[in-house]
């Protein structure tokens, strides 16, 4: 019994100084790389290519993890590699040499820390040296014997068998299956120049771009809008709010696309996101969609009320149309739009930020919040007006569902990650991803810095012109029969339909 527990902190000790040895720094080809060890239920290789995502490799079966961290890419070394076709035929045999001595780096480390961990753990626990040599040894002949099960069981194969992870999924579908890669290494070799070039511009634009650091205590939201039922949204919504580490979402309206019970299966997906989502009612949306989200253990519905998630204080109006509805005709104007919003002004108590679907209901809060969400028009836009106010205008998180086929050019995919101080509450920067649309295949990702976080956000002046109309109690929108949000005093809307309110 004794040796038995002996064993096991000589174990403990041993995993320890695994846990502890660190990361080795390597050049493979052109890319700087981290290579870690850690242990783990089962035995694979893990390549993190973040914040595009991660491909997973059951290379062995004995219980040690091998991460390699793809940090950074010597822009030099890989233009040369790319114009000098002599350089690039060496190209894997140098990847291979470069990742062998890397792992071999690796591998002497963390045999040296597991020993010493398991040393000091029996020494510190028994306080006899003849028992921690003896630890020691232990130790020794099972990372021995670990290391033999991890060569034993390598499976070549299961590098043409990767799991991709994060935006990268799309990977298979950009260059084809690995095992076609194997097979037919010459076409893929040129899609590799194609893929490393467009690497290298991505890390030379970055280099470039306006400069701003999240600190740990940022609140990071994703912006989403427009998902129009399309599921390829909560694949982009998962990945984007694992790969920035978001604290919330905030969805903008239009989820559903006719608002019946049949699409509320739909919004399940939001339970499993294990972060705040806070919703706003879209003009495609009805009150049966309202309450499908509100039943989401982690929703946030927001219908002229103003809740504190994650530490900002949101205020959310639902839109006052339900477009789906063809019995009842809607005319809407910009005007009537304002005055809808004009009219829930004093349930406005300085929020950090205004949820809305539609900009021409943003544009009536101007003065009150810092910054305004919307959605609806299915095009990113950013202004500021003139009272201090911000407005994001975020395009189709969903690439505008079946909508994307009624144009020459697909629409694109849209979300943008907002850093907030969590002193001041104000916005500082925020990242637009954008996603190439139905059947095409490409990601940007743009940032943008707020020049004056601290800006004086003014009033409208009290004798700015009111626009005239009747308001009137009106029920709230339903699946196929309501317009209006029922309880809140709104304008009844007169003329022409602008463009974004025609089914967008």
């Amino acid at each position: 019994m004794r040796i038995a527990a002996m064993l096991f902190v000589a174990a403990i000790g041993a995993w320890l100084g695994i846990f502890l040895s660190g990361t080795v720094r390597a050049e493979v080809g052109p890319v700087e790389t981290g290579l870690s060890l850690r242990p783990a239920w089962r035995g694979e290789t893990v390549v993190d290519a973040s914040p595009l995502g991660t491909l997973t490799f059951r290379t062995h079966d004995a219980p040690l993890r091998l991460r390699i961290t793809l940090e950074n890419i010597d822009q030099d070394r890989a233009r040369a590699l790319l114009e000098d076709p002599r350089l690039a035929d060496r190209l894997p045999a140098t990847i291979e040499d470069d990742l062998l001595a890397g792992v071999r780096m690796l591998v002497i480390r963390s045999l040296l820390c597991a020993g010493a961990g398991a040393l000091l753990a029996v020494l510190m626990v028994y306080k006899r040296p003849k028992v921690a040599l003896v630890g020691l040894l232990a130790a020794s002949v099972a990372l021995a014997a670990t290391g033999v099960l991890a060569v034993v069981t390598f499976r070549p194969k299961s590098l043409v068998e990767p799991r991709y992870s994060g935006l990268i999924a799309a990977a298979p579908s950009l260059v084809g299956s690995a095992e076609a890669i194997v097979s037919r290494f010459e076409s893929y070799r040129s899609q590799l120049t194609k893929l490393v070039t467009n690497v290298s511009k991505l890390y030379e634009t970055a280099s470039t771009l306006p400069v701003y650091e999240p600190d740990p205590k940022t609140i990071r939201v994703l912006h989403v809008s427009d998902i129009h039922i399309n599921p390829i949204a909560w694949n982009v919504i998962r990945s984007l709010k694992t790969q920035f580490a978001v604290d919330l979402i905030i969805d903008t309206g239009d989820i559903s696309d006719h608002g019946t019970r049949a699409e509320n299966a739909f919004v399940d997906e939001i339970g499993g996101l294990d972060v705040p989502y806070v919703y706003v009612r879209g003009n495609h949306d009805s009150m049966t969609t309202e309450r499908a989200v509100k039943r989401q253990k982690n929703a946030v519905v927001l219908d002229d009320q103003t809740r504190t998630v994650a530490g900002l204080k949101i205020y959310g109006l639902g839109d006052p149309r339900f477009t789906p509805d063809k019995s009842v005709p809607i005319d809407s104007d910009s005007s009537a739009l304002a005055r809808f919003a004009r009219a829930h002004l004093p349930n406005v108590k300085k929020p950090d930020v205004v949820a809305v679907h539609d900009p021409d209901v943003g544009r009536g809060f101007s003065g009150t919040t810092p910054l305004v969400l919307a959605g609806h028009t299915h095009e990113r836009k950013t202004t500021r007006l003139k009272t201090g106010t911000r407005m994001l205008v975020q395009g189709s998180t969903g690439g505008a569902g079946l909508r994307a086929l009624e144009h020459a050019q697909p629409t694109p995919v849209q979300a943008s990650v907002l850093y907030f101080d969590r002193e001041t509450k104000r916005l500082q920067a925020w990242d637009d991803i954008t996603l190439g649309g139905l059947g095409e295949q490409s990601v940007y990702i743009q940032r943008h810095v707020e020049a004056n976080p601290q800006r004086m956000i003014s009033p409208e002046p009290e004798n700015a012109p009111t626009p005239s109309g009747p308001i009137t109690g009106t029920p709230k929108p339903t699946a196929g029969s309501s317009l209006w949000h029922q309880g809140q005093s709104s304008p009844m809307l007169q003329g022409s339909p602008t463009e974004g309110d025609r089914e967008s």
